[in-house]
């Protein structure tokens, strides 16, 4: 997102936990002839995202645009997982978010514009069981933005997008805190993330409400609309399966709690592996075949 927008002649500001990695990409940027500030913070604490919001108004004037777009997953049995790191999760992915809003938005009212993306992903429409810290606070931010958006009605100016991407060829499962005892990877058809950021330059652009990258995104809301209870014993099931059959790992927190020194790159390697997404037309096929497995099965 960052490169994509700087392309584009927007003044980016990064922030995360990870001072190197934040360094590192300012970097990038600059040797592209790209201007960014790095501000290292914490989205789950209010007062660093309201110094973020502060410190980016006073080096460009104003904000624009507000990315959430911080995200860490714990997977694993309920019990299995402890209380610090599903908590994190939830403090991280819904909590953050709600802080950035809070942050910026008192700003974008003086302005009398601006943009919120909402990065959520399809774990917004799906619940995956051992992942239930991690549904709790997408099936919560689907909620929270949703009030938002009504409660800024009466601000013709600022606009709320939310994004749900399907599963992307990114470093994110090799972050994730993990208490299965197996090797977790990415379920397919993955995407590439440059498909999230051309999408966020279009919503910048032409704001949306709502929008979804890729068919199978919308495949697996319907699923579950219309087959709530065949689609968490589907789900369950092939994640059963897959973690019988996955190699033995050391558990781990992985970056919930801290940061790590590992997967900063832009690309997971997946789709190099084998992993790549279905062409469009291939993937309605399926798509269509697996709902007509299920109305089958439902019968």
């Amino acid at each position: 997102m960052a490169l994509a927008l700087a392309e584009r002649g927007a003044r980016v500001v990064l922030a995360s936990r990870n001072r190197e990695a934040l360094e590192a990409l300012q970097r990038e940027l600059s040797e592209g002839g790209y201007e960014a500030l790095v501000v290292p913070a914490d989205t789950r604490e209010a007062e660093q995202q309201q110094q973020l919001v502060e410190t980016a108004r006073r080096w460009a004037g104003r904000i624009d645009v507000w990315i959430n777009n911080a995200g860490v997953l714990a997977a694993g049995a309920l019990e299995d997982v402890p209380a610090e790191v599903n908590e994190a999760v939830i403090r991280t992915n819904l909590i953050g978010y709600v802080h950035g809003a809070q942050a910026v938005l008192p700003l974008f009212k003086h302005q009398g514009r601006g943009i919120l993306i909402n990065n959520i992903s399809v774990g917004g429409w799906l619940p995956t069981p051992y992942m239930t810290a991690y549904c709790a606070s997408k099936f919560g931010l689907s909620g929270f933005t949703e009030a938002l958006k009504g409660e800024l009605l009466p601000y013709p100016g600022i606009h709320v997008c939310d994004l749900y991407p399907a599963f992307l060829d990114t470093p994110g499962i090799q972050h994730a805190a993990n208490y299965t005892g197996h090797v977790l990877r990415p379920a397919p058809p993955l995407y590439d993330p440059r498909e999230v950021a051309a999408t966020v330059v279009r919503l910048i652009r032409h704001p949306r409400r709502r929008t979804a990258l890729g068919f199978f995104p919308h495949f697996l809301r319907l699923s579950y609309q219309f087959f709530p209870g065949l689609t968490r014993r589907v789900t369950g099931g092939l994640i059963r399966s897959y973690l019988k059959r996955a190699d033995t790992i050391v558990k781990s927190p992985g970056n919930v709690l801290e940061t790590v020194p590992y997967g900063l790159a832009v690309d997971g390697g997946w789709r190099s592996a084998g992993m790549q997404p279905k062409p469009r037309t291939k993937a309605i096929l399926i798509a269509a075949g697996l709902l007509a497995g299920l109305l089958a099965m439902r019968r």
